[in-house]
Protein backbone atom coordinates (compact mmCIF):
# COMPACT_ATOMS: atom_id res chain seq x y z
CA UNK A 1 0.00 0.00 0.00
CA UNK A 2 0.87 3.61 -0.40
CA UNK A 3 0.09 5.91 2.57
CA UNK A 4 -0.41 9.25 1.72
CA UNK A 5 -0.76 10.77 4.77
CA UNK A 6 -1.67 14.50 5.52
CA UNK A 7 0.67 16.30 2.86
CA UNK A 8 1.53 19.65 3.20
CA UNK A 9 3.97 21.00 -0.26
CA UNK A 10 5.26 24.25 0.17
CA UNK A 11 7.17 26.17 -2.53
CA UNK A 12 9.49 29.38 -1.76
CA UNK A 13 7.26 32.46 -2.35
CA UNK A 14 8.55 34.36 -5.70
CA UNK A 15 9.78 37.85 -5.61
CA UNK A 16 7.10 40.13 -4.72
CA UNK A 17 4.87 37.68 -3.41
CA UNK A 18 3.99 37.72 0.46
CA UNK A 19 3.73 34.22 1.20
CA UNK A 20 5.25 30.94 -0.08
CA UNK A 21 3.01 29.05 -2.76
CA UNK A 22 1.07 25.82 -0.81
CA UNK A 23 0.91 23.21 -3.54
CA UNK A 24 -0.69 21.13 -1.53
CA UNK A 25 -2.60 20.92 1.99
CA UNK A 26 -3.22 18.35 4.36
CA UNK A 27 -3.61 15.55 1.57
CA UNK A 28 -4.23 12.42 2.76
CA UNK A 29 -5.29 9.10 0.67
CA UNK A 30 -4.39 5.67 0.51
CA UNK A 31 -3.57 3.43 -2.46
CA UNK A 32 -4.10 -0.25 -2.05
CA UNK A 33 -2.25 -3.18 -3.96
CA UNK A 34 -3.36 -4.22 -7.15
CA UNK A 35 -5.31 -1.49 -8.25
CA UNK A 36 -5.53 1.88 -11.02
CA UNK A 37 -5.94 4.82 -9.45
CA UNK A 38 -7.04 8.05 -11.30
CA UNK A 39 -5.74 11.27 -9.89
CA UNK A 40 -8.03 13.56 -11.41
CA UNK A 41 -7.69 17.67 -10.83
CA UNK A 42 -8.11 21.19 -12.17
CA UNK A 43 -4.88 22.54 -14.23
CA UNK A 44 -2.56 23.55 -11.28
CA UNK A 45 -4.66 21.34 -8.75
CA UNK A 46 -0.71 19.79 -7.51
CA UNK A 47 -1.18 16.60 -9.18
CA UNK A 48 2.01 16.62 -10.85
CA UNK A 49 3.51 17.37 -7.46
CA UNK A 50 2.23 14.76 -5.52
CA UNK A 51 3.46 12.17 -7.95
CA UNK A 52 7.02 13.73 -7.49
CA UNK A 53 6.60 13.37 -3.83
CA UNK A 54 5.53 10.18 -4.44
CA UNK A 55 8.38 9.06 -5.91
CA UNK A 56 10.85 10.71 -3.72
CA UNK A 57 11.97 13.86 -5.88
CA UNK A 58 12.29 16.26 -2.78
CA UNK A 59 10.52 16.08 0.54
CA UNK A 60 7.52 16.62 2.08
CA UNK A 61 7.05 20.08 4.11
CA UNK A 62 4.85 18.36 6.28
CA UNK A 63 2.96 14.50 5.95
CA UNK A 64 4.47 11.60 5.38
CA UNK A 65 4.67 9.46 2.40
CA UNK A 66 5.32 5.47 2.68
CA UNK A 67 5.28 2.69 0.18
CA UNK A 68 4.95 -0.63 1.85
CA UNK A 69 5.16 0.82 5.13
CA UNK A 70 8.75 2.41 4.27
CA UNK A 71 8.88 6.27 4.08
CA UNK A 72 9.98 7.10 0.37
CA UNK A 73 12.09 9.94 0.16
CA UNK A 74 15.70 9.04 0.78
CA UNK A 75 15.06 5.44 0.61
CA UNK A 76 16.84 3.69 -2.72
CA UNK A 77 14.40 0.45 -1.35
CA UNK A 78 11.21 2.36 -1.62
CA UNK A 79 12.15 4.14 -4.26
CA UNK A 80 12.57 1.07 -6.07
CA UNK A 81 9.25 -0.21 -6.21
CA UNK A 82 7.95 2.88 -8.10
CA UNK A 83 8.16 4.01 -11.55
CA UNK A 84 7.31 7.35 -12.57
CA UNK A 85 6.07 8.35 -15.95
CA UNK A 86 6.10 12.16 -16.33
CA UNK A 87 4.53 13.96 -18.84
CA UNK A 88 7.88 15.24 -20.39
CA UNK A 89 10.56 13.04 -22.90
CA UNK A 90 12.80 15.61 -23.86
CA UNK A 91 15.60 13.82 -21.37
CA UNK A 92 15.04 10.76 -23.67
CA UNK A 93 16.04 12.21 -26.94
CA UNK A 94 19.69 11.25 -27.50
CA UNK A 95 18.26 7.68 -27.00
CA UNK A 96 17.45 4.68 -28.69
CA UNK A 97 15.34 1.67 -28.09
CA UNK A 98 18.40 0.01 -27.10
CA UNK A 99 19.96 3.07 -24.84
CA UNK A 100 16.70 2.97 -22.60
CA UNK A 101 16.75 -0.89 -22.13
CA UNK A 102 19.90 -0.41 -21.01
CA UNK A 103 19.54 2.79 -19.07
CA UNK A 104 16.60 1.16 -17.03
CA UNK A 105 18.65 -1.90 -16.42
CA UNK A 106 20.96 -0.36 -14.46
CA UNK A 107 18.55 0.78 -11.98
CA UNK A 108 16.03 -2.02 -11.98
CA UNK A 109 17.66 -5.09 -10.90
CA UNK A 110 14.13 -6.85 -12.09
CA UNK A 111 14.15 -5.20 -15.34
CA UNK A 112 12.89 -7.83 -17.83
CA UNK A 113 14.27 -7.80 -21.61
CA UNK A 114 11.60 -10.16 -22.29
CA UNK A 115 8.84 -7.91 -21.58
CA UNK A 116 10.97 -5.27 -23.67
CA UNK A 117 11.43 -6.52 -26.66
CA UNK A 118 8.12 -7.95 -26.76
CA UNK A 119 6.11 -4.94 -26.41
CA UNK A 120 8.77 -2.80 -28.87
CA UNK A 121 8.21 -5.22 -31.10
CA UNK A 122 4.16 -5.23 -30.95
CA UNK A 123 3.94 -1.55 -31.16
CA UNK A 124 6.46 -1.70 -34.39
CA UNK A 125 8.86 1.23 -32.67
CA UNK A 126 12.12 1.87 -34.28
CA UNK A 127 15.12 0.06 -32.94
CA UNK A 128 17.63 2.23 -34.31
CA UNK A 129 16.08 6.15 -34.28
CA UNK A 130 17.31 8.25 -31.50
CA UNK A 131 13.97 9.49 -29.67
CA UNK A 132 14.01 12.55 -31.12
CA UNK A 133 13.09 11.33 -34.62
CA UNK A 134 10.04 9.62 -32.90
CA UNK A 135 6.52 11.17 -32.83
CA UNK A 136 5.48 12.93 -29.40
CA UNK A 137 3.10 9.53 -28.91
CA UNK A 138 6.14 7.22 -30.62
CA UNK A 139 8.02 8.43 -27.58
CA UNK A 140 5.25 8.08 -24.83
CA UNK A 141 4.98 4.44 -26.25
CA UNK A 142 8.83 3.91 -25.74
CA UNK A 143 8.38 5.22 -22.47
CA UNK A 144 5.49 3.39 -21.12
CA UNK A 145 7.03 -0.07 -22.27
CA UNK A 146 10.49 0.56 -20.00
CA UNK A 147 8.08 1.56 -16.86
CA UNK A 148 6.35 -2.36 -17.96
CA UNK A 149 9.61 -3.70 -18.46
CA UNK A 150 10.99 -2.62 -15.11
CA UNK A 151 8.96 -4.87 -12.96
CA UNK A 152 7.69 -2.61 -10.04
CA UNK A 153 5.47 -3.03 -7.49
CA UNK A 154 3.37 0.70 -8.60
CA UNK A 155 3.61 2.59 -11.79
CA UNK A 156 2.74 6.11 -11.59
CA UNK A 157 1.75 7.68 -15.74
CA UNK A 158 1.37 11.87 -15.44
CA UNK A 159 -0.69 12.48 -18.45
CA UNK A 160 0.43 8.71 -19.98
CA UNK A 161 -2.02 8.72 -23.08
CA UNK A 162 -1.08 12.13 -24.24
CA UNK A 163 -0.26 12.34 -27.80
CA UNK A 164 -1.63 8.99 -28.82
CA UNK A 165 -4.55 8.72 -31.00
CA UNK A 166 -7.30 6.92 -30.49
CA UNK A 167 -6.53 3.50 -31.08
CA UNK A 168 -3.18 3.47 -30.44
CA UNK A 169 -4.46 4.70 -26.87
CA UNK A 170 -6.84 1.80 -26.66
CA UNK A 171 -3.70 -0.72 -27.29
CA UNK A 172 -1.47 0.84 -25.08
CA UNK A 173 -4.15 0.76 -21.98
CA UNK A 174 -5.22 -2.69 -22.91
CA UNK A 175 -1.53 -4.05 -22.85
CA UNK A 176 -0.81 -1.84 -19.63
CA UNK A 177 -3.89 -3.37 -17.91
CA UNK A 178 -2.81 -7.01 -19.38
CA UNK A 179 0.98 -6.61 -17.82
CA UNK A 180 -0.09 -5.27 -14.68
CA UNK A 181 -2.47 -8.08 -14.00
CA UNK A 182 0.34 -10.71 -14.95
CA UNK A 183 2.07 -9.36 -11.83
CA UNK A 184 -0.82 -8.49 -9.48
CA UNK A 185 0.69 -4.67 -9.42
CA UNK A 186 -1.03 -1.47 -9.09
CA UNK A 187 -1.04 1.90 -11.19
CA UNK A 188 -1.75 5.57 -10.61
CA UNK A 189 -2.55 7.76 -13.52
CA UNK A 190 -3.27 11.42 -13.80
CA UNK A 191 -5.47 12.73 -17.06
CA UNK A 192 -7.66 15.37 -18.21
CA UNK A 193 -9.27 12.79 -19.69
CA UNK A 194 -12.35 11.89 -16.78
CA UNK A 195 -13.94 9.61 -19.26
CA UNK A 196 -10.59 7.48 -19.52
CA UNK A 197 -10.58 7.56 -15.77
CA UNK A 198 -13.67 6.11 -15.40
CA UNK A 199 -13.40 3.47 -17.79
CA UNK A 200 -9.96 2.34 -16.62
CA UNK A 201 -10.01 2.94 -13.17
CA UNK A 202 -11.29 1.35 -10.27
CA UNK A 203 -10.45 4.19 -7.07
CA UNK A 204 -10.30 8.06 -7.91
CA UNK A 205 -9.47 11.24 -5.91
CA UNK A 206 -10.40 14.93 -7.21
CA UNK A 207 -7.50 17.53 -5.96
CA UNK A 208 -8.51 21.50 -6.75
CA UNK A 209 -5.79 24.15 -5.14
CA UNK A 210 -3.96 21.56 -3.10
CA UNK A 211 -6.88 20.70 -1.05
CA UNK A 212 -8.35 16.86 -1.85
CA UNK A 213 -12.14 16.84 -2.62
CA UNK A 214 -12.65 13.38 -2.32
CA UNK A 215 -11.48 9.84 -2.78
CA UNK A 216 -13.13 6.45 -3.28
CA UNK A 217 -13.77 3.60 -5.23
CA UNK A 218 -14.94 5.02 -8.40
CA UNK A 219 -18.40 3.26 -8.28
CA UNK A 220 -18.94 4.80 -4.58
CA UNK A 221 -18.12 8.12 -5.65
CA UNK A 222 -20.93 8.05 -8.49
CA UNK A 223 -23.63 6.74 -5.97
CA UNK A 224 -22.82 9.71 -3.65
CA UNK A 225 -24.09 12.43 -6.49
CA UNK A 226 -27.69 12.63 -8.43
CA UNK A 227 -29.44 14.51 -10.58
CA UNK A 228 -33.24 15.35 -9.38
CA UNK A 229 -36.13 16.15 -11.53
CA UNK A 230 -38.87 17.48 -10.24
CA UNK A 231 -42.43 19.52 -10.69
CA UNK A 232 -44.99 20.81 -7.90
CA UNK A 233 -47.73 20.95 -10.91
CA UNK A 234 -49.08 24.69 -9.82
CA UNK A 235 -46.36 25.20 -7.44
CA UNK A 236 -42.80 26.67 -8.62
CA UNK A 237 -40.36 24.72 -6.66
CA UNK A 238 -37.46 26.69 -5.42
CA UNK A 239 -33.61 26.09 -4.46
CA UNK A 240 -34.58 26.38 -0.84
CA UNK A 241 -37.47 24.33 -0.76
CA UNK A 242 -35.23 21.53 -1.62
CA UNK A 243 -32.31 22.65 0.92
CA UNK A 244 -35.25 22.90 3.67
CA UNK A 245 -35.69 19.68 2.69
CA UNK A 246 -32.56 18.70 3.85
CA UNK A 247 -30.89 18.39 0.34
CA UNK A 248 -26.96 19.65 -0.27
CA UNK A 249 -28.03 21.10 -3.54
CA UNK A 250 -24.66 21.87 -5.93
CA UNK A 251 -26.89 23.44 -9.20
CA UNK A 252 -30.39 24.13 -9.75
CA UNK A 253 -32.30 25.08 -12.73
CA UNK A 254 -36.09 24.87 -13.91
CA UNK A 255 -37.38 24.59 -17.18
CA UNK A 256 -41.20 25.67 -17.33
CA UNK A 257 -42.75 23.81 -13.78
CA UNK A 258 -39.95 21.06 -13.81
CA UNK A 259 -37.17 21.97 -11.54
CA UNK A 260 -33.30 19.83 -12.55
CA UNK A 261 -31.06 20.16 -9.41
CA UNK A 262 -27.91 18.65 -8.85
CA UNK A 263 -26.88 17.26 -5.03
CA UNK A 264 -24.68 15.58 -2.82
CA UNK A 265 -26.14 11.56 -1.54
CA UNK A 266 -27.64 8.52 -2.80
CA UNK A 267 -30.55 8.72 -5.03
CA UNK A 268 -32.94 6.62 -3.09
CA UNK A 269 -32.34 9.01 0.31
CA UNK A 270 -32.81 12.35 -2.01
CA UNK A 271 -36.18 11.25 -3.66
CA UNK A 272 -37.11 10.35 -0.25
CA UNK A 273 -36.58 13.56 1.41
CA UNK A 274 -38.79 15.45 -1.94
CA UNK A 275 -41.53 13.08 -1.46
CA UNK A 276 -42.72 15.12 1.58
CA UNK A 277 -43.29 18.08 -1.17
CA UNK A 278 -46.32 15.87 -2.81
CA UNK A 279 -44.57 16.11 -6.46
CA UNK A 280 -46.24 15.20 -9.25
CA UNK A 281 -42.98 14.01 -11.11
CA UNK A 282 -39.74 12.98 -9.21
CA UNK A 283 -36.56 11.35 -10.97
CA UNK A 284 -33.29 10.49 -10.57
CA UNK A 285 -30.71 10.14 -12.86
CA UNK A 286 -26.98 8.97 -12.29
CA UNK A 287 -24.35 11.06 -13.34
CA UNK A 288 -21.15 10.38 -14.96
CA UNK A 289 -17.71 10.89 -13.06
CA UNK A 290 -17.31 13.31 -15.56
CA UNK A 291 -19.95 15.55 -14.13
CA UNK A 292 -19.39 15.07 -10.75
CA UNK A 293 -16.10 16.85 -11.58
CA UNK A 294 -17.52 19.23 -13.38
CA UNK A 295 -20.12 20.19 -10.96
CA UNK A 296 -17.66 20.16 -7.96
CA UNK A 297 -14.85 23.14 -9.42
CA UNK A 298 -18.21 24.98 -10.49
CA UNK A 299 -19.12 24.93 -6.73
CA UNK A 300 -15.57 26.05 -5.87
CA UNK A 301 -16.27 28.78 -8.92
CA UNK A 302 -13.26 27.26 -11.21
CA UNK A 303 -13.58 29.14 -14.15
CA UNK A 304 -16.47 31.93 -12.82
CA UNK A 305 -14.23 35.08 -13.37
CA UNK A 306 -13.28 34.05 -16.97
CA UNK A 307 -16.84 33.39 -17.86
CA UNK A 308 -17.58 36.66 -16.33
CA UNK A 309 -14.99 39.00 -18.52
CA UNK A 310 -16.40 36.77 -21.46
Amino acid sequence: MIEINNVTMKFDKNKGEKEDFTALDRVSINIPESCIYGFLGSNGAGKSTLMRLMCGVYPCTEGSIKIDGREVFDDPEAKGKIFFVNDETIQYSTYTLKDLKNYYKCYYPQFSEEVFDRLTEKLSLPQNKRMSQFSKGMKRQAVVVAALSCKTKYIMLDEAFDGLDPAMRKIIKTMIVDELMDRDAAMIVSSHNVAEINELCDRAMLIHQGHLIFAGEVDEIKSGFCKLQTSLGSRQMTKEMAEAAGLEVMQFSTLGSVAQMIVRGGAEDCLAKLKGLSPILLEAVPLTLEEIFIYELEVRGYGADILKEN
